[in-house]
């Protein structure tokens, strides 16, 4: 009995010693698992963020990714069938609770302005090219003039989405963000001079990621003064960490338009019909039973749950029994969320993607984050082999087919160069092989083909404000010109979420 006992003891002696190690090796992070160093010393050595979780960025919800039915499943009676039915898989990824509104697009307008003053013709381009056409509220045969001088600016149309804004200037737009986010975590963390971005931003001298990560001595100027070497301290030979690097977690992941298969997805909102790993089934509609009450959803003060055109002239229903509220856009969060915390996806306004437009999606395509367009990029080096900053004399425009012009890189940034598809690896699904197939028409006159789309047509998803309730179906898409825009397309960003597919945790339940 007692050599049974001891030998218990010494058992459960053992389990919790190992259980101690175990513990406590867990919770030592901070020790390298190859070399036994130390890691973030006092002392110096290597330095790294060991307890990183990525934050939902401020304006965002979490998109948890999973697998999904994109495509069209209800009866197509426009007969286009260019989005057949296929399983998808999407990574997890963060998405703008609203579309982007006039607000924060004239939030940007005013760091061009300020940044790049207007005394400068080449600064007055800079600004003119991020400038959202307020021409497109004109029709021939209707009087909108109003809208024109005030629904971009006008304080009353300040949480309305913004439109007259083209798929590239989105995109300038969503670059612009992930500097300024980044610009004041560096300052928040020491690296920057406080309030030098509002105070000392000047022309090429101000933040940019890019320049700050490959060569962070030429940003604001190469003004030492601003750009600190070492948290919370000035430029000084000993610094521990010269500058800010990845490995500390500061800088956010870039901002960018959805894809078209992430768009979809956070708009079905399918969360909520989910019983264990089935999905309950698929609303045409992005949300599920609009008459259920549910606790902190706003009340619906209308007998729509989208807005959209209704029919031929009816746009918001009759005067004291208004349907939707809304004659053109209506401020965002009018309606209730989906399921995922996501509004307006659908009606309101369209909303860019950053697919290029194919007419047929079919299975040979990827399944996982499926995504058409890719163009890929390289930095450019200056003679002496340095990283080149895009100056005032360097600065490059491209002429677009509206007879506007948009820059490049902005004095400050990195100068890119696109990669010739030509030099990628061989691969089946390349950019090249994948470029649009171009739909002709024949034109009697003169034989030439008329082209409906090609490889600057891009993808936008979701109905507007004008658009029948068809289009409301978050698996219809249409296509429009890159460097075009219109009174019912507007866009909302989204983010790669980094690590963990979720940071909650699941019980058995």
């Amino acid at each position: 009995m007692r050599i049974k006992r001891n030998l218990a003891f010494q058992v459960l002696t053992a389990i919790l010693i190992t259980a101690g190690v175990t513990s406590c090796s867990n919770k030592n992070n901070n020790v390298s698992t190859a070399t036994g160093w130390k890691i973030n010393d006092k002392n110096g050595g290597f330095q790294y963020n060991t307890k990183y979780v990525q934050k939902t960025p401020n304006g965002m919800v979490p998109i948890e990714g999973g697998t999904f039915t994109m495509g069209q499943i209800q009866q197509d009676i426009m007969g286009d069938w260019n989005n057949a039915p296929k399983q998808m898989y999407v990574q997890s990824f963060y998405m703008d609770e609203t579309e982007t509104t006039n607000i924060m697009y004239n939030e940007y307008l005013y760091w061009l302005r300020t940044v790049f003053p207007q005394n400068n013709k080449l600064y007055q381009e800079i600004y003119r090219s991020a400038l959202p056409d307020t021409l497109v509220w004109r029709n021939p045969t209707g009087f909108n003039e109003s809208l024109i001088t005030s629904y971009l600016r006008h304080p009353a149309y300040a949480q309305y989405p913004v439109v007259g804004v083209s798929w590239i200037q989105a995109n300038d737009y969503a670059k612009w963000r992930t500097d300024r986010v980044n610009e004041l975590k560096l300052e928040e963390a020491g690296y920057l001079k406080p309030d030098a971005k509002i105070n000392e931003a000047y022309g090429d001298a101000h933040f940019s990621t890019d320049a700050y990560l490959l060569s962070p001595s030429s940003v604001y100027g190469g003004n030492s003064d601003i750009v600190y070497r070492g948290v919370n301290n000035r430029a000084q030979e000993d610094s521990r960490n010269i500058y800010a690097t990845q490995n500390l977690g500061l800088f956010t992941t870039q901002f960018r338009l959805p894809t078209e298969a992430e768009w979809e997805y956070a708009a079905i909102g399918l969360i909520g019909n989910r019983e264990y790993n089935n999905y309950k089934g698929k609303g045409r509609f992005p949300w599920d039973n609009p008459d259920k009450k549910r606790k902190g959803r706003p009340q619906v003060l209308n007998t729509n749950y989208a807005n959209y055109k209704q029919s031929r002239g009816d746009y918001g229903g009759i005067a004291g029994w208004g349907t939707d509220n809304g004659d053109i856009t209506t401020p965002v969060k009018s309606y209730p969320p989906n399921d995922f915390g996501l509004y307006d996806m659908a009606g309101n306004v369209a909303e860019w993607v950053a697919d290029l437009y194919y007419p047929v999606l079919d299975d040979l395509g990827a399944d996982f984050n499926y995504y058409r367009g890719s163009v890929y990029y390289q930095t450019k080096l200056a003679p002496d082999g340095t990283v080149q900053i895009v100056t005032e004399q360097n600065a490059e425009f491209t002429e677009q087919s509206n007879n506007r012009r948009s820059i490049k890189n902005l004095p400050g940034e990195v100068a890119q160069l696109a990669i010739d598809p030509k030099s990628l690896p061989s691969n089946p699904y390349s950019h090249e092989q994948t470029k649009p197939i171009v739909e002709q028409t024949q034109n009697p006159a003169n034989k030439k083909p008329s082209q409906l789309y090609d490889e600057k047509s891009r993808v936008i998803k979701g109905g507007s404000w004008k658009d029948r309730i068809y289009w409301l179906d978050p698996a219809t898409r249409r296509f429009y010109p890159q460097d075009m825009s219109a009174d019912n397309i507007g866009f909302r960003l989204a983010m790669t979420k980094v690590g963990e597919k979720t940071n909650k945790r699941r019980t058995k339940n």
